[in-house]
């Protein structure tokens, strides 16, 4: 028979009065900014970045950009720090941790038999010449247990891992749950776990509330719950444009299971459902992209397709400031969506920023362009469109441009990669080969710059 080791983390509780006397309650903003920082620092899962976040937000403006009812659903989110304010530049990231759904919390917390008011410190077991000892950081400020699930456990929209369910196995007493559990995690099991949980996407509560019987320990639950983690979103503003604003381009994804479940992205969702009448606070976190920004000098050729085009809204709005004051460099833009009456995000925007002297215009030897996908019968894409402008397409490459793609990581960047391969070929008259290397020198160069999500 085999045996289940210890969980790799312990939960102390701990006396309300000792929390009340030893922990001062500090004003709101504090209070939450110390749950955030202790929620994570306490948890098993892995962060990138400081525990405490960087500041909050509060949204100021929810803004539908899809024709409503196309099938498509993208966001413009305005925002305005509440605390501090933070310096970024144009192509950084910003992360938002997402709320939870306040009920399915409350209904994990029954299903576990938790209490949510008792206070908790999580401390890491650790194994040192065989012995086993807890790590007793002192610094650890006890959390309600309701309010570390909230922050730091994402009960209802990660899928668990198969850990999950051999630990789930030990603890079922009803011997048919047990059973599966088992075959769940045998060899023989596994297609079947992979389409019950991932192709699924089941919820920890979805597969808790499927095995009734089980009753997992809470320090097991802290180890094995996939941790709540910020999404990273491109920022799509400037912040010479509008201080003390930041603002983001989000696509609200939502599908539909093999089994015909409706499933929803939680942070995408949660923003969409946001009132900005109401003062809900945002912590976020800045990190730096994969998207430089550039010198006002410097050309450049912008792909863009879809929400691709969030980050370079924000080199647009940089450039046109900056070309206020001083001389600046061209921009070409490649943009693309299905419909020109559905999804043509900022569209407005775009043809502002191509008029006259604005910094997409053809008079100061840039251009916008835009392939709509689905508005003939064969497929037009941003590709398509680079290849029709080829030879202003190499004119700024020959005078020095950036290439910046950014947008889906399925197929786009590979096949915007070989137009540019192609254009190169075409214009300057090189064999191929000769081509993939040019090309190839600019991203060594540090002028080839990708940033792709799935």
């Amino acid at each position: 028979m085999t045996l289940l080791d210890q969980p790799k983390v312990e939960v102390r509780y701990h006396d309300i009065g000792e929390v009340n006397s030893q922990f001062s309650v500090a004003a709101d903003l504090q209070s939450r900014e110390k749950d955030i920082e202790m929620a994570r620092l306490m948890s098993p899962g892995k962060f990138s970045g400081k525990s405490g976040p960087s500041c909050f937000l509060k949204m100021t403006k929810n803004k539908l950009l899809t024709k409503a009812g196309c099938g498509k659903d993208v966001r413009h989110f305005e925002f305005e720090f509440v605390s501090s304010t933070v310096r970024y530049e144009v192509g950084d990231v910003l992360e938002v941790l997402p709320g939870q759904n306040p009920a399915a919390v409350d209904v994990f917390l029954q299903r576990c038999n938790l209490n949510p008011e008792s206070f908790i410190t999580v401390h890491h077991r650790k194994q040192e010449n065989g012995i086993c000892g807890t790590d007793l950081d002192v610094s650890k400020v006890p959390i309600k247990l309701k309010t570390f699930v909230e922050l730091a456990m994402d009960v209802s929209s990660a899928s668990p891992r198969r850990y999950f369910f051999e630990v789930m196995s030990f603890f079922a007493t009803a011997q048919h749950e047990k059973e599966r559990l088992q075959y769940f995690t045998s060899p023989e099991g596994r297609d079947d776990l992979y389409q019950y949980n991932q192709k699924e996407r089941r919820t920890v509560l979805e597969v808790l509330e499927d095995f009734p019987s089980v009753q997992m320990p809470f320090e097991w639950l802290v180890q094995l719950v996939p941790p709540l983690k910020p999404r990273a979103f491109s920022i799509s503003s400037s912040p010479s444009a509008h201080p003390g604003q930041v603002d983001l381009t989000v696509n609200v994804v939502s599908w539909t299971t093999p089994f015909k479940r409706k499933r929803s992205g939680l942070c995408s969702t949660w923003l969409a459902n946001l009132d900005p009448h109401q003062s809900t606070v945002i912590p976020a976190w800045f990190q730096k992209g994969s998207l430089p920004p550039p010198s006002p000098l410097e050309p450049l050729i912008l792909i863009g397709p879809g929400t691709g085009c969030a980050p370079f809204r924000g080199f647009i709005e940089e450039r046109s400031i900056q070309s206020q004051s001083s001389t600046t460099a061209p921009i070409m833009f490649f943009f693309g969506c299905r419909n020109e009456e559905n999804d043509f995000l900022y569209r407005d925007f775009w043809s502002h920023h191509s008029q006259e002297e604005g910094v997409l215009s053809e008079a100061k030897g840039g251009g916008f362009f835009v392939a709509f996908s689905r508005d003939q019968p064969q497929k037009v894409y941003v590709q398509h469109k680079m290849r029709e402008n080829s030879a202003r397409v190499w004119d700024l490459l020959s005078e020095g441009a950036a290439v910046y793609v950014a947008g889906s990581s399925t197929k786009m960047p590979s096949d915007v990669l070989e137009a540019f391969e192609e254009i190169v070929s075409k214009e300057s008259g090189l064999p191929s080969e000769s081509a993939v290397r040019w090309v190839r020198a600019l991203e060594r160069a540090g002028k080839y710059h990708v940033e792709a999500w799935s």
